[in-house]
């Protein structure tokens, strides 16, 4: 069944007051008002970005839905879970001060940063899904608890799923310490030794001490590893190699289940927008200032996760000749995950692109 993606179109590089303008429109055009009853708990699941991220959505963008959601009656709130890897964003106290950092303060945004899986990553739920590859899956505890679910997504390349945009949001962004590494389990890196200069990053940043010395190279052992993909992001000569072809098929299709399971629970009470602005090759957890690789978009804004990353893998096809995942990462086919979501019926493959003029 066909359902109505909403878009508005962004000139490259306008600025943020544009795109708080644009916000605002696209949220009363779209009907996003019907997900939030008065005093619904109104989770808005966002990015913060870490510490060098300078292109994640803005707090002025999402500070138009804090509002929309009060006006509404709602309670809103933002919300992450914490990472696998070291970084800003590791735990509950780093995630929020690094968020209040980031222009995410109630200050500004006018809503509090309450973290989904609690202090350490590990306050979880279980929830039947009856999925392919689980019948269950861990979701972080808190976004249960919403009655109602606002996903802002910034779509970006991924080096491990080709596209990183609202399924891999909610599928890795709302899944707990033990359902990321559930997600992750089927990938395992390995270290070229003939490419490592032993600079010692990876060992540094695995979350796991998975990387020792061997013979004045790093060494990652398997039995330890929960393929996370750190050492990847941290090395800069090229050492760290994955089986890509092998495995992120499966990592794809764990994020749609992971996905599934955190929205399940809220027939008609989600609703998704994806912000094609500043997208660059790899993530926002990325701790690096990236540039952006084609010009900005628009937003795009719908009640169906599968349709509004469908309609982003088109709309950028249609601007720049390949996908935003195919210029980022060719040898990945990002429809896996939003193929296998549409499968166990997470949405549709069908849409109407509905322009906002």
């Amino acid at each position: 069944m066909s359902v109505n993606v909403y878009y508005i179109p962004l000139a490259d590089g306008l600025p943020v007051g544009e795109q708080v303008s644009a916000m605002a429109r696209i949220f009363a055009a779209s009907g996003a008002s019907k997900i939030i009853s008065t005093n619904d708990f109104v989770a808005i699941k966002l990015h913060v970005g870490e510490k060098k991220n300078t292109t994640h959505v803005k707090p002025e963008v999402v500070r138009v839905l804090v509002q929309e959601a009060k006006a509404l009656g709602g309670q809103p709130f933002l919300t992450e879970t914490s990472t696998l890897y070291k970084g800003e964003r590791e735990n509950a106290v780093k995630h929020i001060l690094h968020a209040h950092n980031h222009g995410f303060s109630i200050d500004n945004v006018g809503a509090p940063f309450v973290m989904a899986d609690g202090l350490a990553g590990n306050t979880e739920h279980e929830v039947e899904i009856n999925g392919e590859l689980h019948k269950s899956v861990k979701v972080a505890r808190e976004v249960l608890s919403a009655d109602s679910l606002l996903v802002v997504s910034h779509p970006t390349g991924h080096p491990a799923a080709g596209l990183g945009a609202c399924i891999k949001n909610i599928g890795m962004g709302l899944a707990s310490r033990m359902g990321k590494m559930r997600q992750h389990s089927a990938m395992m890196p390995e270290v070229n030794a003939a490419a490592c200069k032993y600079c010692q990053k990876c060992i540094k940043w695995c979350p796991q001490d998975a990387i020792i010395e061997q013979g004045s190279k790093a060494f990652i052992v398997a039995e330890k590893c929960i393929g996370c993909g750190e050492c990847l992001a941290v090395c800069r000569f090229d050492a760290v190699k994955y089986d890509w072809n092998a495995e992120s098929g499966y990592m794809q299709r764990s994020m749609a289940e992971h996905a599934y399971g955190s929205v399940i629970g809220k027939p008609g009470k989600c609703f998704y927008f994806n912000v094609l602005v500043d997208m660059t090759k790899d993530c926002d957890c990325f701790n690096v200032k990236q540039a952006k690789i084609i010009p900005d978009i628009g937003i795009l804004a719908a009640d169906d996760p599968v349709a509004v990353d469908k309609a982003t893998l088109d709309l950028t096809a249609k601007a720049h000749g390949k996908t935003l995942a195919e210029i980022s990462y060719a040898h990945h086919d990002a429809m896996i995950q939003i193929k296998h979501a549409a499968k166990i019926g997470m949405g549709s493959l069908e849409y109407q692109l509905i322009t906002l003029e």
